[in-house]
């Protein structure tokens, strides 16, 4: 379904070192985010957390790790294994390949992008003439996919 995007970055590819694995995914991510932006139908993609974080942004931080508190996150492997999802996801609006509808929260305008069986979520800030990346993660729960997938169809109606 979705040999489209890269192949994961597995720990075990840099022999089970966290810190060599932790400089491969940030490296990935520098290339997908920092070296050059990637576009959503146009529209310039940033990052909604610039701000280093022991040498590393923000947004990276938050797309590896999970939690409920910025300070309390930790690392989450399988977030870590599709560091290189997101851009292409991104690239992807406007096609088959993923499902893409618009809310509010928080009194922001918010984009979530998700692959067809929504099994893997991005959530972006519309800033009108560009977009920030807030974080991505795999949807594990069946039933959080099954309110994803609601959310998306109720957007589709109206």
């Amino acid at each position: 379904m979705c040999d489209w995007l890269p192949d994961l970055v597995c720990l075990p590819q840099c022999g089970g070192d966290w810190n060599l694995y932790l400089d491969v995914i940030y490296r990935a991510f520098r290339t997908d985010f920092l070296d050059t932006a990637p576009a959503m139908s146009g529209t310039r993609c940033g990052l909604r957390h610039p701000e280093l974080i022991e040498g590393k942004e923000g947004t990276f931080w938050h797309i590896i790790s999970e939690g409920l508190t910025e300070e309390e996150r930790t690392p989450d492997l399988r977030r870590c294994e599709r560091i290189r999802w997101p851009r292409p996801i991104i690239e992807s609006h406007g096609s088959d390949r993923i499902c893409c509808w618009r809310y509010k929260r928080n009194g922001d305008s918010r984009i979530s992008i998700a692959l067809r069986d929504f099994t893997y979520l991005l959530v972006l800030v519309d800033r009108g003439s560009y977009v920030l990346l807030l974080t991505a993660f795999p949807v594990e729960r069946d039933r959080r996919r099954e309110k994803l997938r609601r959310e998306y169809e109720s957007s589709v109606k109206s």
